[in-house]
């Protein structure tokens, strides 16, 4: 048997050279390599053969063996073969002995590890791999940020070094132990915990431990760690937050529920400069119902809003939650001195706005904001709840006053309807009267019968609900006396305004206010009668509103109350229901109603309460 040359036997593509770069020998695997045989290559140049690769690493690998008689290794790739193969050139004085290594496969794998090393350390997750024995074998660069300790102390380190530097206690040290056993021995493709530990900073920490198996040549676990504190932060605020719902519903006072809003946004969600302003309807101002005492220590109080001033108006209008992060960058401000720097402000429906505020630029993120849109809705939730159980509680308590006028008018009607249908049928049955006095006695009936006719008014407009007004606009006082008086049976002539003044009520149902008190004052007197009306509250003080003063005949003043409030329990006997016509509207209107006498005799009516007056220059 013929025996084969050693370098045959080998794997490697093996040539050799003499000084001068000639082949002097290759081995079959060369021979494919090269894609040349011996006898076409022994005895040429190699640089003549193959002269595409003097443009490569051969030509200064090989000069440096041969002229330094020092071995010499380089990888190289072959772009015809779309091959990678490591070249070892061994020096002696005849030559070189090169051997040429297929290592495609092999620079493939490291460059895949060196992908994945680099996604691992570009991840912001911390990644421990652990041996069999629970060793470490490597970690990433987040695992230094999150342990604070340098890799370089912890390779080859047990992994119990790592619990003891994050602080996790034994018992969940046991956890961690467990999961990394269930994954290793192939109990569980995968294991997660949650655990508190201890950052570099000393600081209390959420982790989030994840372990799953990995296929290396020395590690079999893999951890990931991910710090979720924030994360588990928002999760218990969340769960807070849908807890102070609780609170907020069960409220029904509005005052109250921005209060709950206002510390519970303080205390969750470190908001500690926070107010919330509600629209005043009738004012149609923001006025600011609830503050933390932050804002308080800041400002020495919340200022109100009028329509148009400042962000928080702005915002209320758009109905959008706004995030300034910087609001020296930020124009028409409603205080252009304000020390705040960023501030978030939330509409809460039509009911007004939430406004948190911090002393630092770029204070608030996306999360404050989803949290604090959060509250808003649920305090939105809680108010449109408090206005449902208002308005069913003045349904039902206006139903009963309805029960109670209707219980009243029954009373009036039976007794004064028969006072006045009597002296018309005495006054048409009156025999005795000579022709002299049918004239006369004409004039009563035909009076008789109008008081009659202002009662039945009267009943029809108490009996209905008359406290429900409309929408408010501002009038003048002067216009609307003229307004009343021509609906009523009082001559102009007969009226006195002392000063002109304007108000915001509902036009129809004030002027019909007037039109009833001109009506009583009429009802009352013999004759003509005289109607002062004057401003109360801008010398003395006191509340503001308007008086009407007669010289009709005075009501007693053990009457007082019963003619403003026909459903008291009184036997007081009265005359008609207009005056308490005049006080439902009045009260509707949220204004006082009170009756008294006047200094010389007479009936004095006065509203006050009346906080939308303003007296207006002649």
């Amino acid at each position: 048997m013929r025996s084969v040359p050693i370098v045959d036997r080998v794997t490697d593509a093996f040539f050799a050279l003499d000084t001068g770069f000639r082949f002097t020998y290759l081995n079959e695997r060369a021979e494919t390599l090269l894609k040349r045989s011996r006898e076409d290559l022994i005895g040429r140049v190699m640089w003549d053969e193959f002269p595409q690769t003097v443009e490569t690493q051969f030509p200064d690998g090989f000069h440096r063996a041969m002229d330094e008689q020092v071995p010499v290794s380089f990888e190289i790739y072959h772009t015809h073969l779309e091959t990678w193969f490591e070249a070892r050139a061994y020096p002696s004085q005849n030559g070189l002995s090169v051997y040429m290594r297929d290592v495609t496969e092999r620079r493939a794998q490291e460059t895949t590890v060196a992908q994945h090393a680099a996604v691992v350390e570009a991840i912001r997750d911390a990644v421990i791999t652990l041996d069999r024995n629970r060793e470490i074998v490597a970690i990433n660069g987040a695992t230094e940020t999150l342990l604070g300790a340098d890799r370089s102390t912890l390779d080859g380190e047990h992994v119990e070094t790592l619990t003891e530097l994050a602080g996790i206690d034994d018992q969940h040290a046991v956890d961690i132990g467990r999961a990394i056993t269930d994954v290793d021995v192939g109990n569980a493709d995968r294991r997660q915990l949650e655990l508190p530990y201890t950052g570099p900073d000393g600081d209390d920490r959420m982790g989030e431990f994840r372990f799953v198996p990995i296929e290396d040549d020395t590690a079999t676990v893999a951890a990931v760690v991910r710090d979720i504190t924030d994360q588990h932060e928002y999760d218990r605020v969340v769960t807070s937050l849908h807890e102070i719902t609780r609170w907020l519903l069960e409220s029904d006072d509005p005052e109250e529920i921005c209060a709950i809003s206002v510390h519970a946004g303080s205390d969750l969600l470190d908001l500690p400069i926070s107010g919330v302003w509600l629209l005043e309807e009738e004012q149609g101002y923001l006025e600011p119902v609830a503050g933390t005492a932050g804002a308080h220590d800041e400002f020495g109080g919340l200022p109100r809003f009028n329509p148009g001033e400042g962000l928080v108006w702005d915002v209320f209008e758009a109905g959008e939650v706004e995030r300034f992060d910087d609001l020296e960058t930020v124009g028409e401000l409603y205080n252009p001195d304000t020390p705040l720097r960023s501030e978030i402000i939330a509409p809460i429906g039509t009911h007004g706005v939430l406004m948190t505020g911090a002393l630092d630029p770029n204070r608030f993120d996306e999360t404050d904001v989803d949290l604090i849109s959060t509250l808003v809705e649920n305090t939105r939730a809680a108010l449109d709840r408090a206005d449902r159980e208002r308005v069913l509680r003045d349904r039902t308590a206006e139903l009963e006053r309805q029960t109670e006028r209707l219980e009243a008018v029954a009373d009036v009607l039976s007794t004064d309807l028969k006072d006045q249908l009597t002296a018309v049928a005495d006054a048409l049955e009156d025999d005795t009267a000579d022709e002299w006095e049918f004239p006369l006695a004409e004039d009563t009936v035909e009076t008789t019968l109008d008081r009659a006719e202002g009662l039945v008014d009267d009943v029809r407009e108490f009996a209905r609900n008359a406290s429900a007004i409309g929408p408010r606009s501002r009038l003048r006082l002067e216009s609307a006396i003229t307004d009343a008086v021509g609906e009523s049976r009082l001559d102009e002539d007969s009226i006195i305004v002392d000063g002109a003044a304007a108000l915001r009520a509902d036009p129809d149902r004030f002027v019909h206010l007037l039109e009833t008190a001109f009506d009583s004052a009429v009802a009352r007197a013999d004759g003509d009668v005289t109607i002062q009306i004057g401003l109360v509250g801008f010398e003395d003080g006191g509340s503001r509103g308007f008086f009407l003063l007669d010289d009709a005949a005075e009501i007693p003043p053990n009457a007082h109350e019963r003619v403003l409030d026909p459903t008291r329990d009184d036997d007081t006997a009265i005359d008609g229901l207009g005056l308490a016509l005049v006080r439902a509207i009045a009260e509707a209107h949220d204004w006082e109603c009170t009756v008294s006498n006047g200094a010389n005799g007479g009936t004095r009516i006065e509203i006050r309460d009346v906080t939308t007056l303003e007296r207006r220059l002649e």
